[in-house]
């Protein structure tokens, strides 16, 4: 990226650096002196110095007014599209600099850091220099104080620079493609792609071997009608399961000229699989489509008419700022994904994640073919390119939303994927439940009638949207008007208010005062006392109110109709089109009855889920009443519907139109004394729903856990004693010198312990980081991680399953506690229904699973995996893979042996193959 040769002088500005370890400060003359919190406070108060990452140095100095030249703000400015760890360590990596030994050398290396950047800007080499100056004007009328410094190294352009909108480019119609053919895969085909795919001279493994074999079976001609092949495949970490399915993926997908989709649960694992296909298919074709397509939700990408609207005065302050900086990064960027993708996970923190979510289309208001940019629409760019191409890589809940309400054949997904397979059971639950709450219900609201009052955005109601129509059709236009009247039913602004003094408006409002009066006089959980949200079953409730639901279905009813008559309407006027109605109009009208479709099955599962309240219980759903809290503070309020078995709508929707699906993982079946518990992993599967029996495939991790690895159960750790387990975490990190992950279940316990700790570790050169403290996202905080050895992470759920991190960065995993379940309504009835402390077994085992597979990423990794529990039940013990050694073992005996690391009886040489 930057040339360490670039001739650049250090930038003779004032610089700080704070961390845990302490502060300096850096003058104009080059001097470096340490200095209190205080002093680096009022010094950064007083004049504008060099900052790295302004939120985490606002954090340390506990200052959160801070602000100054952030060189992550100037680097996001030269390099758009370009990530760096947000560190000084990955800051002088990224831009080819000395790394700063201690803490005192950072304030010299953000001089030079910020020198290269502008002579970066000089060099004729400069590859972002298109559009650099346009940006540089508008944020130079925001103030921005990089504004000034910059404008001496960037030339006014000799011609009008070809900006943004006018320089991205346009997407192209394609015909649909045909069906695929009917071919049949051979082993020694399948074998021959793996072999071309792993490299001649590579290590042919005899499990990757087999696993890929299993894998081409799918693809096989479907013999029945609804009757799909199911493959569950359990692949151990080190198989090398990416390209084991991805051999006869693509190999079908050449053969065929069908499209094959790989769904992931982890922006991780998508990040590395495209980078594994072009092993497989070549960036573009010669024809210039994407053979290899990323698919995200819509609300993972930017949306260009609220970047216009944000870029035209939308947004104020700082967040303007942020605006033109991503208006850079979207002209470079591959995709326009912007969690996750290619724009900087820091950048959003940089200026409040909020923001970033505001430039994308969280709300589905997108106004399709109505839209100036439609043409260059990312998100429509995305989709089109999907229906080409030969692979899709994309996330459960996108492969199950798809095949439920694909807008046409082409999108429906027939040979899936189903990588991190043990979490298609969760994606399904989340995918297929029903949720009438106070916050649902607003959106709902201003997608029918627009913001309200005094709202700012660009954000039109139905009416607007759809005016041409209502003044063409004479019923749809009285359909509109309908649906719009019934809206005012639905909760507005200030709702939350209104129930708390118990003055609700309208009979939706009505219904959810009576859903927060009577959880807060059942609960007797102690959630309330400690601040989190509380929940009881929406089961013997009074007359009165079942009363209000109905009248509350009946207004939900009254939206739902007219919404159904205005679908039929567009329908028509699709069929029997108007003059006027161009392909523009067409299209736009098409994406408004994808949006009433999805909104009107949205209001019928609301009047579904009041519909059943005082009624006989309906065994195949869970229904409950809930008010969430965030520390003492109301949020939502409402009542929540989740099928007992979410895999019956999964087999209906995706499995049964579908020729060939595999689940895959490393821990797809629970691990029992007698092996792998198959029989719950395919009833776990939704093929028996379809009654398909699926096929069965193991195989075994090629990694010596024995000899590499070893866990360790921590036994005089008491719980709830917070000192203790503070104490412990410090004295464990600083035996490992460093590359422990830390994983809680609470994030109260996790803040109290980063608190007490941090600036001890950070002394002795040992860095913490940790989610729910630190002003940046999840996966920066594993890209810090990854890049320094020295570096420990504290998180919660999302680390147990989203990081890889192979070498030193990780050789040591803490668990607080045993990974109980939370004892949830949900829950309870699960538990109920599938073998009660078995159920909860089996779920533990495979989250202490998931959590130990952190710890061995290749054949070269080593490390202990440390449970602080007095009480660690015997019986999951079989979570571990076999021949690992378990000890229960005090404390100070437990830091001597991570003290003294793993050791192993020989050498290894072996490299590992791609994951």
């Amino acid at each position: 990226m930057a040339d360490p040769a670039l001739p650049a002088e250090d930038v003779p500005l004032p610089s700080l650096h704070a961390s845990h370890a302490g502060s300096w400060l850096c003058g104009t003359d080059g001097t470096v002196r340490g200095a209190s919190k205080g002093e680096a406070v009022m010094a950064a108060a007083d004049t504008p110095h060099l900052i790295l990452n302004a939120p985490l140095v606002a954090t340390r100095l506990g200052y959160p007014d801070l602000s100054g030249l952030d060189l992550l703000e100037l680097f996001a400015f030269v390099h758009p599209a370009v990530f760096c760890v947000p560190t000084p360590k990955g800051l002088a990596h990224a831009l080819g600099l000395p790394e700063p030994e201690d803490g005192a050398q950072v304030p010299a290396l953000l001089r030079k850091a910020a020198g290269v950047l502008l002579a970066t800007c000089e060099s004729p080499e400069w590859a972002a220099r298109e559009g650099a100056w346009s940006v540089l004007q508008s944020l130079s009328r925001l103030r921005w104080p990089w504004a000034p410094v910059l404008a001496p190294h960037i030339a006014r352009p000799e011609r009008a620079e070809k900006w943004l909108f006018s320089r991205l480019p346009e997407w192209e119609d394609s015909g649909e493609r045909p069906q695929p053919g009917q071919v049949l895969l051979g082993e020694n085909a399948i074998h021959g792609q793996l072999t071309r795919l792993t490299g001649e001279g590579a290590e042919q493994r005899e499990g990757q071997r087999t696993y890929a074999a299993d894998v081409g079976k799918i693809f096989a001609p479907r013999e029945r009608r609804d009757k799909p092949h199911v493959l569950l495949a359990q692949a151990g970490t080190g198989i090398g399961k990416t390209l084991g399915y991805l051999a006869p993926s693509s190999l079908w997908a050449e053969k065929s000229g069908g499209t094959v989709w790989v769904s992931t649960y982890t922006k991780n694992l998508q990040r590395q699989l495209r980078s594994e296909a072009a092993r497989a298919w070549p960036d573009r074709r010669p024809d210039g489509t994407q053979p290899v397509v990323v698919r995200k939700g819509r609300e993972n990408y930017l949306c260009l008419l609220n970047l216009e609207d944000a870029l035209q005065g939308g947004f104020g302050g700082r967040a303007a700022v942020l605006a033109q900086l991503v208006a850079r990064w979207a002209a470079y960027s591959q995709d326009g994904d912007m969690i996750g993708g290619d724009l900087p996970g820091w950048l959003g923190t940089l200026f409040r994640q909020r923001a970033i979510r505001s430039l994308t289309d969280q709300r589905g208001e997108c106004i399709y073919a109505g839209c100036p940019h439609y043409r260059k629409c990312f998100i429509e760019r995305a989709a089109r390119a999907s229906a080409q191409a030969d692979l899709v890589i994309a996330n459960h809940a996108l492969v199950m939303v798809n095949a439920a309400r694909g807008r046409d054949h082409a999108q429906r997904p027939t040979r899936i994927v189903f990588d991190e397979g043990h979490h298609v059971f969760d994606a399904a639950d989340s995918t297929f439940a029903a949720a009438l709450t106070g916050q649902e219900a607003i959106e709902l609201k201003r997608w029918i009638l627009g913001p309200e009052r005094g709202s700012k955005g660009r954000r039109r109601g139905l009416a607007a949207r759809l005016a041409d129509v209502a003044s063409y059709d004479e019923a749809g236009g009285a359909a509109i008007d309908a649906a719009c009247e019934a809206a005012h039913a639905l909760p507005g602004e200030g709702w939350i208010a209104r129930l708390a003094e118990n003055a609700p408006s309208g009979e939706v409002e009505t219904l959810l005062a009576a859903v927060r009066a009577v959880t807060y006089a059942r609960d007797e959980s102690g959630a309330l006392d400690a601040g989190y949200g509380i929940e009881t079953e929406a089961a013997g409730l009074e007359g009165d109110f079942v009363e209000r639901a109905q009248a509350a279905a009946q207004a939900l009813a009254a939206i739902r109709t007219p919404l159904i008559k205005l679908g039929v309407r567009l329908e028509a006027m699709l069929e029997d089109p108007p003059d006027w109605l161009d392909s523009q109009g067409r299209a736009r009208i098409e994406g408004a009855r994808f949006s009433l479709s999805w909104r009107i099955d949205t209001l019928a599962a609301w009047e579904a889920l009041l519909g059943r309240l005082g009624g006989p219980a309906d065994p195949e759903f869970v229904d409950w009443l809930s008010v969430e809290r965030n520390e003492s503070r109301e949020f939502d309020i409402g009542l929540h519907r989740r099928f007992l078995d979410p895999m019956k709508p999964f087999a209906r929707v995706v499995l049964e139109p579908a020729h060939g699906v595999m689940l895959t993982s490393a821990t797809l079946t629970d691990r029992l004394e007698n092996g792998p518990d198959w029989p719950s992993a395919v009833a776990k599967s939704g093929a028996p729903h379809i009654e398909v029996q699926p096929r069965l495939a193991d195989a075994l991790s090629p990694f010596d856990y024995a000899s590499r690895a070893e866990v360790l159960i921590v036994t005089d750790i008491k719980k709830g004693d917070l000192a203790g387990l503070a104490g412990a975490y410090a004295r464990i990190i600083e035996a490992s010198g460093g590359g422990v992950l830390g994983l809680f279940t609470a994030i109260r316990r996790l803040r109290a312990v980063h608190g007490r700790i941090a600036d001890r570790l950070a002394r002795e050169g040992l860095p913490l980081f940790a989610q729910h403290v630190d002003p940046i996202d999840t996966g920066t905080l594993v890209d810090i991680f990854r890049d320094d050895p020295h570096a420990s992470l504290l998180g919660t759920d999302a680390l147990r399953d989203g990081v890889d991190v192979p070498g030193r960065s990780l050789r040591c995993v803490v668990m607080e506690q045993v990974p109980w379940p939370k004892p949830s309504i949900l829950h309870r009835a699960r538990r109920a229904a599938h073998g009660g402390s078995a159920y909860d077994d089996a779920i533990i085992r495979g989250r202490l699973a998931q959590a130990f597979g952190r710890l061995i990423r290749s054949r070269e990794d080593s490390g202990q995996f440390i449970v602080l529990s007095p009480a660690f039940p015997s019986r999951l013990l079989t979570a571990f893979p076999p021949g690992v050694q378990v000890v229960r073992l005090t404390l100070d005996e437990a830091l001597q042996r991570v003290a003294a690391g793993v050791s192993y009886p020989q050498p290894v040489t072996q490299e590992d193959a791609p994951q």
